[in-house]
């Protein structure tokens, strides 16, 4: 690299990105304090560190005092306890008004996606959702089993409590470190080190006096200050900064263990894994979660791995430039925008916001009176040498803001000092990298405990965790949590002409067919294959195959006509749909397209669900005539074919009568940066097997909530047309909901949909319904027999529960590679009339009703087909389909 690109290489004007701040807080002290000082003693009559102001954004400077990222401590844990036991960190910005959280606290849920995150408001109290009249969320049904968790458990004595008090300074004192400095000062009559402290808030497992003063003395200018500390309660467990305290604790306790801080997350650099073909690194970590359970405080454990690229972010810039010297910098913005990087001179991590053209490494910034280039900096304080000198600065902004200039804090990085971090989309789509990858990552139940083992064996081999739990009266469990399960039985899968079949230790059927018919078969009269001229005699050899797979499953298919395509552009494919919508009425369109190339599905896929609504299938040429699988492929693509113009594969025996099940996911639209895509599938007959779709675009929580309401409610009136009367019982499955938004769709989601329907019935008290939020990415694992999968059908109801919630978790779907993950259930509303067994044992069933798969999946099939569906307006159609289909299960 060096410095062949000259002055001029990079251009001048600044490019202008997105501004959000939801990744890795960016690594100086939002106090305005300089890192290195932080969390040292103060003695009378010393200096007092001096402010460090960082940089501020470029309408309050001129770019050559632009400041470096220093070492951090927003956003990590380097500062705490330095001085024993106690714990200067933000736990809460001020309690009193409800709000915890910050740069040093640990995701307070076990669950994996869309947690509260930073210092968003939360409830001081935790929201329950549990029905007051409910008499028990436990089932009874199945065999009893005994299972294995990765939880371990917090102890404490019966009589420990968190104490929280406030603490007030006067003279005023602003800056944070200042004012936990001049509290340390007096740590011994706090009771020693075993302490938390804000710089407004006070935490301790044992009482104080009600009302404390002190008087330290400020070393900057030898001012007395009074410090008042005043109890405000005893914690309850069901408050949030309890748990918040205990996730505090673990933060610190691994970083005792020397792991590093990436996101929220800890790794272990010193284990890293080289993949040495790929230009990539594996770091094994651990994601630590504590919250108030069922059986107690609990701390969740998982293995986790963050994947780090050796490629610079530098790099990353000349590639753009080489692709596209007149348009990099928009490449490159689009590139980096939103990505975390790593700096390997201090181990930190920043999520990049914007990209300075106007300032380079040759840029200087204000280094206490004196000024100072990125390049010397840098080769002072790290011994680097910068080789590229007019390579553009990267900008990375704080989530919190600075207390004293109510400002964001700003961080100017080297792009060559940058290393990003994850995986890019062409990566995942590369078959060979992504199964390195899964070689190291996809983890067994016994090497997981064993894993997870050995982090509780370091945590009791490090003498500071041990000191620290001594000082405030704890203990960690040496062993993994064991709790009572239940195994449901067996579901009967059942066929056309009522034929039943057992559904298999692992829930699949798909031997099943063998001399049996589909539950609902329509004839597949009037269809059209697209073909390349180089497939054409292929295409033939596979609807022999189809011919003959279909038949004994009662699903007759006639012969297609053919279209034949003398080139595969998505040009050539949506001008060949044009004239067969034009001149002739199919029932479905199949294309067969030589690879999977992204434009030419969705230019595909457009033309049917849009322009020209009619079921479609996209085949790929090798699947035609395969030399292994041939009659497999087709009888899967068979089965496809009958579901997508109106049939049903196979049902399961659910309650007869007025029942409707609804699923509702929501996805990004990759094109609509600022719209999100909601989906809603609903049943339309007894056996649960015909649906009626709906797909709406949001920008927020409003506009997702009245859409969702909106479509239930004609999902309903198509109901009531298909049946001549209104469902009886509601059960909407709600998928794509975090934690921190669950009081949302608690308090008004609910609401609206209720009032919405109430009005269709004419009485609220007609209206029942169920509304249970489902949640798949949870840290939740669970083992069988010590060190096995758990066999689909277990049920876990008590124990790593939430005493706050009507929830449970089911295991339904049978793994081969890995540990199986279950799915959370939370009933946040309930007057259908169902037990909790009874909802138990239905939502287990729903998990056997998608049709693209013979055998279970992790969710009801209605949020399957929802996923599906959302997925494919937010990857490929980016419009909302026609709602000619909207009977169909034209999206599987």
């Amino acid at each position: 690299m060096g410095d062949e690109l000259g002055p001029r290489a990079w251009g001048r004007g600044r490019g202008r990105g997105r501004a959000q701040t939801q990744g890795q807080e960016a690594p100086a002290a939002a106090s305005g304090v300089r890192p290195a000082q932080e969390g040292r003693g103060y003695r009378p009559g010393a200096q007092a560190p001096a402010p460090y102001a960082r940089p501020p954004g470029p309408h309050q400077q001129q770019p050559q005092v632009a400041r470096p990222p220093v070492r951090g401590v927003q956003g990590s844990l380097s500062r705490v306890g330095r001085t024993g036991g106690s714990m200067d960190v933000d736990v809460s910005e001020s309690v009193g008004r409800g709000t915890t959280g910050g740069g040093d606290t640990a995701e307070a849920s076990s669950y994996g996606r869309g947690a509260i995150r930073g210092r968003r408001p939360l409830l001081s109290d935790q929201l329950i959702t549990r029905p007051r009249d409910l008499v028990s969320k436990k089932g009874v049904s199945g065999y009893p089993l005994t299972l294995t968790t990765n939880y371990f458990e917090i102890l404490a004595k019966k009589e420990w409590c968190l104490y929280q008090y406030h603490v007030d300074f006067c003279p005023e004192e602003d800056r944070i470190a200042v004012r936990k400095g001049l509290l340390r000062l007096h740590k011994e009559k706090l009771g020693g080190n075993g302490y938390i402290f804000d710089g407004s808030v006070l935490f301790t497992s044992h009482p104080l006096q009600e009302k404390l003063e002190f008087v330290s003395t400020r070393q900057s200018d030898e001012a007395e200050i009074k410090i008042t500390i005043r109890f405000v309660t005893v914690l309850d467990k069901s408050n949030h900064t309890y748990v918040q305290f205990f996730n505090i604790l673990m933060r610190k306790f691994l970083h005792h263990l020397k792991l590093q801080q990436v996101g929220r997350n800890y790794f272990d650099p010193r284990a890293k894994i080289q993949i040495t073909e790929y230009m990539l690194e594996l770091w094994p970590g651990y994601i630590t979660a504590i919250k108030q359970h069922d059986h107690g405080i609990l701390m969740c454990a998982e293995i986790s791995h963050k994947v780090m690229r050796k490629q610079s972010i530098l790099n990353l810039l000349e590639d753009a430039r080489r692709k596209n010297d007149r348009d990099y910098r928009a490449q490159f913005l689009a590139e980096v925008i939103g990505m975390t990087v790593l700096t390997d001179y201090n181990n930190n991590t920043y999520r990049i916001d914007d990209v300075n053209f106007d300032l380079t490494p040759e840029s200087t910034f204000e280094r206490g009176k004196e000024k100072i280039s990125y390049i010397d900096y840098y080769r002072t304080r790290y011994q680097i040498q910068i080789r590229q000198r007019h390579q553009p600065l990267l900008l990375s902004q704080s989530k919190m803001k600075n207390r004293q200039t109510g400002s964001k804090d700003l961080v100017y990085l080297v792009p060559e000092l940058c290393r990003a971090t994850g995986l890019t989309d062409e990566m995942k789509s590369n078959f060979n990298l992504m199964k390195s990858v899964s070689n190291h990552t996809r983890i067994g139940p016994q090497a997981r405990i064993q894993r997870l083992m050995t982090l509780n064996s370091r945590l009791h081999a490090e003498p500071a965790v041990i000191q620290d739990l001594t000082e405030w009266d704890l203990k960690l469990e040496r062993s993994l949590l064991n709790v009572q399960g239940r195994l449901l039985n067996q579901e009967q899968i059942v066929f056309g002409r009522n034929k039943k079949i057992r559904s298999g230790e692992q829930a699949d059927w798909a031997s099943g067919f063998r001399g049996a018919e589909m539950f609902v078969t329509t004839e597949l009269k009037e269809w059209v294959l697209v073909v390349t001229s180089r497939s054409g005699r292929d295409a033939e050899k596979f609807f022999e195959n189809l011919s003959r797979t279909s038949r004994p499953m009662g699903f007759n298919i006639k012969p297609p006509k053919y279209y034949e395509l003398r080139e595969d552009r998505a040009g050539n494919y949506t001008d060949a749909l044009e004239n067969i919508m034009s001149s002739s009425k199919p029932q479905l369109i199949m294309c067969v397209v030589p690879n999977n190339r992204a434009d030419r599905y969705s230019a595909i896929k457009k033309k049917c669900c849009v322009d020209r609504p009619v079921c479609s299938q996209v085949v790929l040429a090798k699947n035609l005539n395969p030399q292994k699988g041939g009659m497999s492929i087709a009888t899967k693509i068979a089965i496809q074919l009958n579901c997508k113009i109106g049939g049903a594969a196979w049902s399961v025996e659910v309650p007869s009568g007025g029942l409707m099940v609804v699923g509702f996911d929501v996805c990004h639209d990759t094109v609509n940066k600022n719209k999100d895509i909601g989906a809603m599938v609903a049943s339309l007959d007894k056996s649960l097997s015909r649906y009626y779709s709906a797909v709406t675009m949001h920008r927020n929580g409003e506009e997702l909530s009245n859409n969702l309401s909106m479509n239930l409610v004609n999902a309903v009136q198509k109901y009531q047309q298909v049946n001549k009367a209104l469902p009886t019982r509601i059960i909407l499955y709600r998928d794509g909901v975090s934690d921190g938004e669950i009081p949302y769709v608690y308090s008004h989601e609910g609401r609206m949909i209720r009032e919405k329907l109430a009005v269709l019935y004419g009485d609220p008290k007609l209206v029942k319904m169920a509304i249970i939020i489902v949640t798949k990415r949870v840290n939740t694992r669970l083992f069988a027999n010590g060190n096995v999968n758990p066999p689909p059908g277990t049920v876990v109801d008590d124990g790593i529960t939430d005493p706050a919630r009507y929830d449970f978790f089911i295991v339904s779907q049978f793994v081969r590679q890995g540990a199986v993950a279950p799915t959370s259930y939370n009933v946040i509303s309930d007057n259908v009339g169902l037990d909790a067994d009874k909802l138990q044992r239905f939502t287990y069933k729903m998990c056997h009703m998608y049709f693209n798969w013979a055998g279970t999946v992790s969710v009801p099939a209605p949020c399957q087909y929802a996923h599906k569906l959302a997925f494919l307006v937010g990857q490929y159609l980016h419009q909302q389909p026609s709602t000619a289909l909207e009977n169909l299960l034209y999206f599987l």
